[in-house]
């Protein structure tokens, strides 16, 4: 297969998880990393073996590069994303796409003008057993979906002291909570019961009015390891958590939590799906069991095994029963579907696209409005690619 060179634009938590995740693709060259802290840029590019640079439109203009991964703050993504397209570029970005409609919207044509591979990093759907509840939706073992339920919660910013860029509006965007971990729970909840959220309610809550930003730089999920002696008080105005219910349709309904301040929660996001046959259950603080549940026989907890799950399921799994496959895997899914449809130009997509980013903005504005108007609201259509 054709070798393929690709590049990373952020050195933060997510951009060491994608720099990891292309090694193990097998096809794919790292060649660059690009991050205005050109020291921190060197020392990674070091131990990866790629050249470092302080402007990524560098990066961009080597026509050797076939594709690059966005993983800056929220606010940066638009632009890159857009720089990189127009430079002939394959992307993939992470979520949220952009910190509009708009601009996703606009992501999404120029994608499409350019006839470029465009991904948007869900990469949760791509645990194992999120594929085969998807799997066993589409068999029809849960019957007609009823209920949808669940909550991504998380405690790094549990107190005041807590401190990342996402905190902050003119990196992050207009939403914190919702954009980094609710979006991510209302994509997987789209994608595998196959069904599009069509009107909401939604209640945020902002805990901290006020946070104590250290005076040094810190990374992502590390603020609780740091006892600073100084701190800048700083007035905040992205949410702490949101509250959402939600109607899918007709007769579908649900309601879903998204937290970074409940208390010893690390990053679970569990989602539960109730259908006229049977129930099934997903915790990511527990990646490798499935609940099911039946009304008139026992209850199943199953386990991860690739041989005993669903057809269309078995090759997201790389590993035999008894071996975990966790968050790191789910990356490695995405950007090996991802890359062989760079080699393969007929090839359908079998991952989150741009569309789909713009779908989650649709929905993350949807409970904006929700929750400062204190009223319902519908979604605004918009067919998201499923695969």
């Amino acid at each position: 297969m054709h070798r393929l060179k690709t590049a990373v634009f952020g050195t933060g938590f997510v951009g060491r998880v994608h720099l990891e995740g292309i090694r193990r693709v097998g096809h794919v060259d790292l060649c660059a990393i690009g991050e205005p802290d050109i020291e921190k840029a060197k020392k990674l590019a070091d131990e990866f073996g790629a050249k470092a640079e302080a402007d990524y439109h560098k990066i961009l203009d080597d026509p050797a590069i076939d594709a690059v991964h966005v993983c800056t703050p929220n606010a940066l993504h638009f632009p890159i994303a857009q720089d990189a397209l127009n430079a002939g570029k394959h992307v993939i970005c992470e979520k949220p796409l952009a910190t509009s409609v708009e601009q996703a919207r606009a992501l999404v044509a120029l994608a499409a003008e350019k006839k470029l591979r465009n991904c948007t990093s869900h990469n949760l759907r791509y645990y194992p057993m999120v594929q085969q509840m998807r799997r066993m939706r589409e068999a029809g073992d849960l019957g007609d979906i009823l209920v949808v339920q669940g909550t991504y919660s998380q405690d790094w910013l549990l107190y005041d002291t807590d401190w990342n860029w996402r905190i902050d509006s003119k990196d992050n965007g207009p939403s914190r909570c919702m954009a980094d971990i609710g979006s991510h729970w209302c994509d997987m909840a789209e994608h595998v019961t196959g069904q599009r959220i069509t009107s909401l309610c939604a209640d945020l809550q902002t805990f901290h009015k006020t946070r104590k930003r250290p005076k040094g730089p810190i990374e992502t999920f590390a603020g609780k390891t740091l006892t600073p002696d100084d701190y800048i008080e700083v007035p905040i105005d992205t949410e702490d958590f949101g509250g959402v219910i939600f109607r899918m349709g007709d007769r579908t309904r649900g309601s879903f939590t998204a937290s970074q301040v409940s208390s010893g929660r690390k990053n679970r996001l569990s989602i539960e799906i109730y259908g006229t046959k049977c129930g099934v259950a997903w915790d990511q603080e527990r990646p490798d069991e499935l609940w099911i549940g039946n009304r008139n026989t026992s209850n199943q907890i199953i386990i991860k095994d690739p041989s005993l799950m669903k057809p269309a399921a078995r090759s997201y799994a790389d590993l035999p029963g008894g071996h975990s496959e966790g968050y790191d895997d789910s990356f490695k899914q995405v950007f090996r579907r991802f890359y062989a449809s760079i080699a393969d130009p007929t090839a359908t997509p079998e991952y989150p696209q741009f569309i789909d980013g713009l779908r989650q903005l649709t929905i993350l504005e949807s409970e904006l409005k929700s929750s400062q108007s204190r009223s319902w609201m519908d979604v605004p259509t918009l067919q998201a690619a499923t695969a």
